[in-house]
């Protein structure tokens, strides 16, 4: 997938240039890892762009930053809005949407709370993750020697940018192991 890199995103309240949304080599998320994100779908359908539970997924982003102690400090209702006004202004129908918020540039440690929290929305075209073809076809999947992460290591049920490093060992292994995703098994 290739990024179209002509459009918007909105960093911290503001809507600036693709290729200006940036951030210090020495932040605190570089290092160590302290983001909480989503995923979210925008389809195409006849009555227009729709967003697979908008309200759900924004919330769950707010429910993961705060068992990280990361108050993203815009309400729910702020943070709809700028993801629908980012599709709206990068002209997307059909799209995937990146909410992110993360652990500025300050000062480094495993402390992360003298850093400042950023909030980041991108919004861009992106196709079947699994190809076009998927559903009709199937893809290959490999059982994975990485298991997913036990509720009292990490915890899991937040969506966090550290955790998901256990999933990127699996999907390496897959791939490199001829396959095209991971079946994760838990801890027991």
């Amino acid at each position: 997938m290739v990024f179209d890199e002509s459009g918007k995103i909105w960093f911290n309240g503001e809507f600036v240039n693709w290729k200006d949304a940036n951030i210090h080599v020495l932040s605190h998320v570089v290092h160590y890892g302290s983001s909480v994100f989503e995923g979210i779908r925008c389809y195409d359908t006849k009555n227009g762009a729709v967003i697979f539970r908008l309200n759900e997924h924004v919330e769950r982003l707010k429910n993961s930053g705060k068992i990280y102690r990361m108050d993203i400090p815009y309400t729910t209702d702020e943070l709809v809005s700028a993801i629908i006004n980012i599709i709206k202004i990068n002209n997307l129908k059909d799209c995937y949407i990146k909410p992110v918020a993360f652990r500025g540039y300050k000062e480094l440690g495993v402390y992360p709370l003298k850093c400042p929290l950023e909030t980041v929305i991108a919004a861009w075209k992106w196709g079947k993750y699994l190809g076009v073809d998927a559903l009709e076809n199937g893809v290959d999947l490999g059982v994975s020697t990485w298991r997913r992460m036990a509720p009292n290591t990490l915890p899991n049920m937040a969506k966090a940018g550290a955790n998901y490093m256990n999933s990127q060992l699996a999907k390496m292994e897959a791939v490199f192991n001829g396959f095209e995703e991971a079946i994760m098994l838990d801890y027991a």
